[in-house]
């Protein structure tokens, strides 16, 4: 059984005042003391509970994060709560706690270019022993490979081998953009940005790479990537070099140093290399145009000189130095960078205005994934029911504002971006896009977004790749019915409304259920460990009174 690290006081619900104490029996307090639902007895107290238990979800959640550098895991414990009644209804995240979290350890790698999945598979087991867990208490969880755990040759094995609960976990393997987007998230710096109205700049340095995702109002606006990392040289107790890669190569080679196996990094060479890095990062974070040393290290299209950010935030392994919270040398770059980056701080180097520390640094990550289950209205598009059911379908969300005119190429365009913005090869699986509808369905301009669609997904429709549409109200059927009968896609789709989602969410569609023709669907939403997740109540209200008044309009030709 997980138990707490320490006891919280929990109110897990708002129906009639009951709540429990990290996970106890259901009571109440009132000015006469504490009183357990038991002890209060009758019908009204008995039907409360009941009321209370039929609204509130407790799952046991856990996230591992295997990186380029290091590997850790926590144990979460996720309250969700129904808001809403009917085809309003909608399942919050309104409360968690992180229970317990593991050591950070170097990821392994053996020398064939392989993660080694045993070490791996210690590890995990020795979490599970510590909390006292089985893998049975898990409900749901998420795994993420990032940076050159990603390039290993056996890194989908070792996804694999964790998401034992296959339909339960979601695997998110991150490149260069998905990766920003996660620190940027993990960090605190979304939740940061959407709580205070400001633009923020989150740099995440990792052990291969550093990551920045400019972010404003809690959206993400973009996000850059370049090669600059704290393990990309390592020495061992004696001073000699055990690793070095490429863009750790391209550096000395600019710079006229000799890098070798088993020789010995001089202090001089050292400190140039990592002023080096030092310079690049500090040009990116200001948005100047990357030349020379930072234009080949580039991995990514740089980060756009408009809008400037009003501070910053660092997170990633380097992030702890920066932040002077960690102190030991690991026998890589990161001790160093992290002390030439806050020189470059303290005299002026890096000029923006100001620094925050979101407090997570290393472990700015996804903590798991919470469970949401709903039930679609009936306003349901689906081609063939024979592709159903789906499973671990990544959402995708266009930053699109469908108020005004809707451009086809402006949506195409907003689509490969949220493409890109996940790390995903459009064709290659089946997506869900989600879209958010601002009014009345107006066959005319329904039609125009599935244009957009259309030329935003291009080698999904030529490969006749299954896909999903999720509106969160009115369309769903219209939607559909355009691009397959009108603009003649020739794969199957499915097209849904009354679905709340957001980044990060994974769906599983079941089959149709006959005769009132709705889609059941499993929203598997990754949480973080800076702020909630981007399933806010305030939004989750607001969808629920646009579904439930949608739902008192007569249906279309009816």
């Amino acid at each position: 059984m997980i138990e707490d690290t320490q006891e919280k006081h929990t109110h897990r619900g708002t129906f009639a005042g009951l709540h429990s104490h990290a996970g106890g029996t259901l009571h109440w307090h009132d000015e006469f003391g504490e009183h357990s639902a038991e002890q209060l007895g009758g019908e009204e107290i008995a039907l409360q509970a009941l009321d209370w238990k039929m609204h509130n979800v407790e799952l046991t959640t856990i996230g591992v994060d295997i990186g380029s550098s290091t590997s850790h895991l926590m144990f979460s414990r996720v309250y969700i709560q129904q808001m809403g009644e009917g085809v309003a209804a909608r399942f919050v995240v309104v409360g968690r706690e992180i229970l317990w979290k593991s050591p950070i350890i170097l990821t392994p790698y053996l020398d064939d270019d392989t993660i080694d999945a045993e070490v791996l598979r210690g590890f995990i087991g020795d979490a599970f022993r510590e909390v006292r867990a089985s893998t049975r208490e898990i409900d749901t969880g998420s795994i993420i490979l990032t940076g050159e755990a990603l390039k290993r040759k056996n890194a989908r094995a070792i996804a694999e081998l964790f998401a034992v609960h296959a339909g339960k976990f979601v695997t998110a393997s991150a490149g260069h953009h998905l990766e920003a987007v996660l620190a940027a998230n993990g960090s605190g710096t979304v939740a940061r940005s959407r709580r205070d109205h400001q633009t923020l700049l989150n740099v995440d340095i990792g052990g291969g790479t550093t990551k920045l995702a400019l972010v404003r109002d809690g959206e993400i606006l973009a996000t850059s990537a370049v090669a600059v990392g704290a393990r990309l040289l390592v020495k061992n107790a004696e001073g000699r070099l055990t690793r070095i890669d490429g863009p750790a190569r391209q550096v000395a080679a600019q710079l006229g140093i000799t890098l070798t196996l088993g020789a010995p990094l001089t202090p001089d060479d050292e400190a140039r290399i990592v002023q080096a890095w030092t310079d690049v990062l500090a040009g990116l974070i200001e948005r100047q145009p990357p030349t020379g040393l930072a234009a080949e290290l580039m991995l990514s299209d740089p980060l756009p000189a408009d809008p400037a950010p009003e501070a910053f935030t660092f997170s990633g392994g380097v992030s702890e130095f920066i932040y002077f919270r960690e102190t030991r040398d690991f026998g890589d770059m990161g001790l160093a960078l992290g002390k030439a980056l806050r020189k470059a701080l303290a005299s002026g180097v890096i000029k923006l205005p100001a620094i925050i520390d979101p407090n997570l640094g290393i472990r700015a990550t996804a903590i798991g994934a919470s469970l949401f289950t709903t039930q679609v209205s009936s306003n349901t598009f689906v081609s063939n029911e024979d592709i159903l059911p789906l499973r671990n379908v990544p959402v995708l969300v266009p930053t699109l504002d469908l108020a005004g005119e809707i451009d086809p190429q402006h949506v195409a365009t907003a689509i490969h971006d949220a493409i890109v913005r996940a790390d995903l090869d459009e064709g290659e699986q089946p997506i869900a896009l989600a879209f958010r509808w601002p009014g009345e369905l107006v066959d005319s301009r329904v039609r125009t977004l599935a244009e957009g669609i259309r030329a935003g997904i291009p080698q999904t429709v030529e490969r006749g790749v299954p896909f999903v549409l999720l509106t969160n109200q009115t369309i769903g059927k219209a939607l559909g019915s355009a691009l397959k009968h009108e603009l003649a896609v020739p794969g199957d789709l499915v097209s849904l409304d009354g679905v709340s989602v957001a980044e990060f969410d994974f769906i599983d569609l079941a089959p149709v259920i006959h005769p009132t023709e709705v889609v059941p669907i499993a929203i598997k939403s990754l949480l973080f460990a800076g702020g909630m997740d981007q399933r806010s109540v305030k939004q989750a209200l607001l969808d629920a009174a646009r579904s439930l008044a949608a739902s008192a309009q007569p249906a279309p030709g009816g």
